[in-house]
């Protein structure tokens, strides 16, 4: 995501779009020993987005027990986060090294338009994985007859549509503007479209961090009352033949969630890992409403732990960057070449938290990593 200019502004204090800002016009040289600390710093932090997220789609791509329509939104995510890695990152590490575009205007376009997508594609991605999993715990028998290959891949195809439309404007006047000598050095997208940059912003991060919010508290929301019922229902049980009957439709309903969903889906995987100690046989009975409560505390303690980790990162790692990026568009800021540069990256990390943070909570993504090492130890 790269510093827009405003026509006829030659300070390089620009009107920002989508990514890092121009380099070549900062005004205080940095010295060679920074300079090399801090391309070796974006290469690593390249090197681990790109072996996080390649490691998430080997996983998948090796393991049957993965094979579900919820990992498959999962490894979309992971191929979306490896391109940023892959196209976005090394260029966005030279351009900030050598301070100036020696690449070309065809690369150049390439590149802006590539950045913008990934990095916008990467954030609905991460709705598309909250509004999967809403479904799947607030309607669980139902969606589990409708969450298919097919539906996983149609939200996918839907996720990339609405990233290429959110940055493909930018091509319509980027042509008119990249030909003279002044530009052909720089790399970045000059405009003064407050319109534009409104609609970019809104639909690229606004629109989605507020969905994927309310998504959240709705789910947290629905598996805390799920507990609290689950114990209850327990506790009546031994008591009523009905309340039997009540508690194995309530059994056969989160089978078929746990099955389907906690496989691939961390913000419920403490289901899992609590499963025969939340449905036991039926005559087995909670040692009264005490050690019930306790259990409940802590599966809601849980689940309000992943899901802080999940938004956290997701709204600290973008937040900042979209906030300074409306705030351009509307003319209300010019910051430095530095800020931006460090903005933009503190987007693209993002990339690298998000193989680990939708992975690490779950025992068959673990076990998928270990094989592979252990056969890239054998080999």
């Amino acid at each position: 995501m790269e510093m827009e200019q405003y026509p006829g502004d030659e300070s390089g204090l620009g009107n920002v779009t989508n990514c890092s800002g121009a380099p070549g016009e900062v005004a205080k040289a940095t010295t060679a020993t920074e300079t090399t600390l801090l391309v070796l710093l974006l290469g690593a932090l390249t090197l681990m987005t790109a072996l996080a997220n390649g490691g998430v789609i080997a996983a998948i791509g090796t393991t049957r027990k993965l094979h579900l329509p919820a990992n498959y939104l999962i490894c979309s995510l992971a191929f979306t986060d490896f391109l940023v890695a892959a196209l976005v990152m090394p260029l966005s590490t030279l351009y900030i090294a050598t301070e100036t575009w020696s690449l070309g205007r065809v690369v150049c376009e390439i590149w802006l338009s590539v950045d913008m997508t990934c990095c916008t594609c990467s954030i609905l991605h991460l709705c598309a994985i909250a509004l999967d999993r809403y479904w799947a715990i607030t309607d669980a028998i139902e969606y589990a007859r409708k969450r298919t290959a097919r539906r996983a891949a149609a939200m996918v195809a839907i996720v990339w549509t609405i990233s290429i439309f959110i940055s493909m404007p930018p091509l319509f006047w980027r042509h008119s503007q990249g030909a003279n000598a002044s530009n052909r050095s720089r790399c970045v997208i000059e405009h003064d479209h407050v319109g534009y940059t409104i609609y970019s912003t809104f639909g690229a991060f606004y629109i989605p961090m507020g969905l994927i919010l309310i998504l959240y508290y709705r789910i947290y929301s629905a598996a805390k009352t799920l507990y609290q019922k689950r114990g209850s229902t327990r506790y009546l049980s031994s008591r009523s033949t009905d309340s039997q009957n009540s508690l194995a439709n309530c059994r056969t309903a989160h089978a078929l969630c746990v099955s389907d969903m906690s496989n691939s889906d961390p913000t419920l995987e403490f289901d899992k890992l609590h499963v025969t100690i939340r449905i036991p046989p039926f005559e087995a009975e909670v040692e009264g409403s005490s050690e019930r409560s306790q259990i409940c505390s802590s599966r809601e303690r849980k689940a309000a732990r992943i899901l802080g980790l999940i938004l956290g990162a997701f709204v600290l790692c973008w937040l900042p960057f979209f906030i300074k990026e409306l705030l351009v568009g509307l003319h209300l800021v010019h910051p430095s070449p530095q800020l931006s540069d460090f903005l933009t990256w503190l987007g693209y990390v993002n990339s690298l938290i998000n193989p680990l943070l939708y992975t690490s909570f779950n025992e068959d993504f673990k076990q998928a990593f270990k094989r592979l090492l252990r056969c890239k130890d054998h080999a």
